[in-house]
């Protein structure tokens, strides 16, 4: 199964947490949001908006969560993940992971639900880590992974929103993947990035870092000695590309040496196989992209891929303060809509879509 990473966002760091009347609102709009799209499109309709960074923001909005703050992220995965538990078996969508040690549970509430699934769970527990260290290896921007929800489906179907912390920036930066449509992981598997901040990084997953991929995947091939030896010269300050987003202090040949001796053993055939290898992270990836570039001629890219989206208000009081009364009010109008369409009676999820079709094609500005 290949993947897609659809998109980032980058949002500032925000502390503390949604009060608990607030976020027991989140879980049951999130929940009503879910069976509505569900019902309506599928499984992969809920998965493609998930996938969606603008869809994603304004869903957040929507519970009612701080417009710009990282914390959206978190909070909006988290009500999703409460609000299905329950329902998720009649409903067939499950949430695994979040934030902090939680992300690291994401394998095993995956094989927990091997039961319910139509293919080995093993399948989705590598598109969960490939996901993470794609982000966190294969790009790497300067944002450190903390969060990662992965949502699936019985078919297998699924879509990861994790998020990374620049500590010197003091901002967030958000990824979406979508399990579907991709010709290749480590070749533009996104087809939206989104954010205000950018800036010189290591693009290992750039198109035109497909020569630096190869030359990277050969290198690892090669007997650890060669490599090690080559990254010795590089402590001689004289091949350092000016560009490279690397540089000579950060290279530590000895801690890199049992790497490279597992590499070796392992020969992989390509920089997805390379990249999978346990123990292969950051790292090793920059310095055998280095090293590509002086040997062989083939830099990788140091384009940053990242582009940047209200209803009940905010946690914060942005755009104005959370309306409790309206928010009961949504609330109780998808539910019973819901229950309704579910005895036979459409007409309230009917009217909901003509509502839609009218807001999208009004007229901006009047």
């Amino acid at each position: 199964m290949r993947q897609m990473r659809t998109g980032t966002a980058d949002l500032p760091l925000h502390y503390g947490r949604a009060p608990r009347w607030l976020f027991q609102r989140m879980t049951r709009l999130a929940r009503a949001i879910a069976i509505v799209l569900v019902e309506e499109g599928g499984p992969r309709e809920l998965l493609r908006r998930l996938a969606d960074p603008y869809w994603f923001q304004a869903f957040g909005c929507v519970l009612g969560f701080d417009w710009h703050s990282s914390g959206l992220t978190t909070t909006a995965c988290g009500a999703l993940k409460e609000g299905l538990r329950e329902v998720s078996p009649t409903l067939g969508v499950y949430v695994a992971g979040g934030k902090g040690s939680t992300s690291r549970r994401a394998p095993q509430e995956i094989i927990t639900r091997g039961a319910d699934l139509s293919l080995d769970p093993q399948v989705l527990i590598y598109a969960s880590r490939m996901a993470a260290k794609v982000d966190s290896n294969a790009l790497q921007d300067g944002y450190q992974i903390y969060h990662h929800s992965f949502v699936f489906d019985r078919e297998g179907n699924w879509t990861v929103v994790q998020q990374g912390m620049n500590e010197e920036t003091g901002y967030a930066r958000r990824y979406h993947w979508l399990g579907e449509r991709v010709r290749d992981l480590v070749d533009e598997p996104h087809s939206a990035i989104c954010c205000e901040r950018r800036g010189v990084v290591l693009n290992m997953v750039a198109h035109e870092s497909e020569g630096a991929r190869v030359a990277s995947t050969t290198l690892a091939r090669e007997k650890p000695e060669r490599i090690l030896d080559e990254l010795f010269k590089l402590r001689e300050p004289l091949f350092m590309p000016a560009h490279h987003a690397l540089s000579v202090g950060q290279i530590n040949p000895h801690r890199l040496a049992s790497i490279f001796l597992k590499t070796y053993e392992r020969q992989p055939e390509n920089f997805e196989q390379l990249l999978a290898l346990q123990g292969v992270g950051a790292k090793t990836i920059r310095a055998l992209s280095l090293l590509a570039e002086l040997l062989y001629g083939t830099p990788a890219s140091t384009r940053d891929p990242a582009r940047f989206s209200f209803a009940h208000g905010g946690k914060d009081g942005h755009p104005y303060p959370v309306d409790r009364r309206t928010y009961e009010r949504s609330i109780d109008l998808l539910e019973r809509a819901i229950k309704q369409a579910r005895l036979g009676n459409r007409e309230r999820l009917e009217a909901l879509r003509r509502l839609a079709l009218w807001q999208r094609d009004e007229p901006q500005g009047t």
